[in-house]
């Protein structure tokens, strides 16, 4: 190293030190964040901070209110985790400094939200009151009210919501049957193109990876409303209509996770609402080529990065288990039982493992993609939702 150089990196560790002499506090550890993620605590509203390269609990942040539906998405930069309260609050965590920066309580009924594509905007779906409120990611200040209004004095709660290029984001409306497409490029003049008549109950959505379709699972009725968001005139079409026919719907006993599907290539992997069976659907012309037997009624259908792999988990009574597809072959070639009430499964970047949360274990399991052996156990209470700061880099995640 150059004497400049030496003197530069010295100079800079001695600011830190400083800065950590006058708060009365230790320095914080200099690090990157590409390997870091959080574990909601469901039970005691404390998100955990994990590390996914050395598997273990780095440090916790209270004090989060409601999380037991709670979802996060990050800055651009991998350093703030933006975290959705189920009881309205929308809460900016420090990953660096482990605290809590900024918190609003933006609803009375909140589900989760979206981080816009050049990260200066943050917006929120809420069932209480129906809408969608958009933020300044840095301030945390209400830049718009969008209430998800479909008739005189009448609001839809809003689900399944996602990211679109160009500060723009995608929602469907549960209790009026229809998409919005919301346009924040000019926060002084937003501008929302409403789709109406999409089918019943749209219960939640996703955007391809290369946001261009947006696809919003249907719950009153077997099919899927898609919109072709590249098209010049972007209408509703209906896929995978009548995809139950001649066949008796189980109780639904929890509402699948569409933000999970599994895309893969040119095959995407979607579960099936009342039915124990993925269903195998060609992206090119959004048929239905397949179908595979599970374990359970899937919530989550989740792909390993680089696609090889599909991972699923299932309500109750099957929530114990977690299976796996081999998407060459179009089978399970594994199943594996992490614990009681599996929640929610996150894959490290490359895919190396993957990280699921047992409820009723008060346990996260870290699995090796390749042998299936348990590679750590960590202890949290009652973990639900695993987010790694990779999601960043992610459209519609």
């Amino acid at each position: 190293m150059k004497r400049r150089e030496w003197l530069a990196a010295a100079a800079t560790l001695s600011s830190i030190a400083a800065v950590g002499s006058l708060t009365g506090c230790a320095a914080p550890v200099l690090r990157g964040t590409g390997d870091l993620g959080v574990v909601i605590g469901r039970a005691n509203g404390t998100l955990y901070l994990v590390d996914t390269s050395t598997r273990t609990l780095i440090g916790e942040v209270p004090g989060l209110g409601d999380l037991s539906h709670a979802s996060v998405v990050f800055s651009r930069d991998g350093r703030y985790a933006y975290v959705f309260g189920r009881d309205g609050a929308l809460t900016m965590v420090d990953l660096l400094t482990q605290r809590i920066t900024r918190r609003v309580m933006q609803a009375g009924n909140s589900i989760g939200g979206a981080i816009s594509a050049d990260g200066t905007l943050v917006a929120a779906q809420n069932y209480t009151p129906g809408g969608v409120k958009v933020f300044d990611a840095r301030t945390l200040e209400l830049v718009a009210d969008i209430p998800a209004e479909y008739a005189p004095g009448k609001l839809s709660r809003v689900v399944g919501l996602v990211d679109l290029p160009g500060r723009r984001f995608a929602y469907s409306l549960f209790d009026a049957d229809a998409i919005w497409v919301t346009d924040c490029s000019d926060p002084k003049r937003v501008t929302t193109q409403t789709f109406d008549g999409i089918g019943r109950q749209p219960y939640d959505a996703l955007v391809t990876p290369d946001g261009r379709h947006y696809i919003a699972g249907l719950f009153g009725e077997d099919g899927l409303a898609m919109i072709d968001l590249w098209s010049d005139k972007p209408t509703v079409r209906r896929i995978l209509g009548g995809y139950g026919k001649g066949q008796e719907p189980l109780p639904v006993y929890k509402m699948p996770h569409l933000r999970g599907w599994a895309v893969a290539g040119r095959r995407a992997y979607l579960p099936a609402i009342g039915r124990h069976e993925v269903l195998v659907v060609d992206t090119d012309s959004w048929q239905k080529v397949g179908r595979i037997p599970v374990a359970g009624q899937p919530v989550f259908v989740m792909a390993r990065p680089d696609g090889r792999q599909v991972w699923v988990n299932f309500a109750v009574p099957d929530y114990h288990r977690v299976q796996v597809i081999d998407t060459q072959r179009q089978q399970i070639v594994q199943t594996i039982e992490p614990g009681k009430a599996v929640l929610h499964m996150e894959f490290t970047p490359r895919g190396d493992t993957v990280w699921i949360s047992s409820r009723d274990e008060n346990r996260v399991s870290v699995v090796d993609t390749q042998s299936f052996a348990i590679r750590a156990r960590l202890q949290v209470p009652a973990p639900s939702g695993i987010f790694f700061t990779s999601r960043a880099a992610r459209m519609g995640f």
